[in-house]
């Protein structure tokens, strides 16, 4: 058997977010994406609008789930890599961590200061701070500038993962994949 797939690996319950979250990203970018296609005005649009928000929050509640999950053990990298690669994995940690807090955290206040409401399904979020058309104009800047390193981010993030997978050839990325199942 290939000795990547006796290593050690994350708990199921960290692999199953970590995937979640991916495809909750994936929703939250296709539907901007998706949204910025359509009419101004368009039923289409403002459901696109609604599903982003409805995703982003989903992202910013699991991130605090997955914080919490941070606090158990994790497996090793073997071969263990150099203290610098180390480092900038923590940082792109820290990163996406912050994406995923402060992204969704802007929106509110965006939403709050123009006056608008969070809905989440059937229950209104409560107004963040007072409405104030140019604030708004501000978070909406910082939420899209966010969102856009996102896509960096998440890609660099990536990137790294196949690195070491395919170059580097250590179990950083099969520590985040489930088991294959015995024929």
């Amino acid at each position: 058997m290939n000795q990547y797939w006796v290593t050690q690996r994350y708990a199921r319950l960290s692999m199953t977010l970590h995937w979640l979250m991916l495809a909750l990203f994936v929703g939250v970018y296709a539907c901007i994406e998706i949204k910025g296609l359509l009419p101004r005005g368009s039923v289409a649009r403002s459901f696109m609008a609604g599903t982003h928000g409805l995703l982003g929050i989903g992202i910013f509640l699991l991130v605090w789930v997955r914080l919490l999950g941070r606090l158990a053990p994790r497996p090793a990298i073997v071969p263990r890599p150099p203290i610098w690669q180390t480092a900038l994995a923590h940082l792109m940690h820290l990163a996406l961590y912050g994406l995923m807090i402060v992204t969704p955290l802007l929106a509110w206040l965006m939403l709050s200061a123009g006056g608008k409401t969070l809905p989440y399904f059937e229950w209104p979020l409560p107004a963040l701070v007072a409405m104030d058309p140019d604030q708004a104009k501000v978070f909406k800047h910082w939420h899209e500038w966010l969102g856009n390193a996102g896509y960096w981010l998440i890609g660099l993030h990536a990137a790294a993962g196949l690195f070491h997978h395919y170059w580097v050839r250590d179990n950083t990325l099969i520590r985040m994949l489930p088991k294959p199942r015995n024929r």
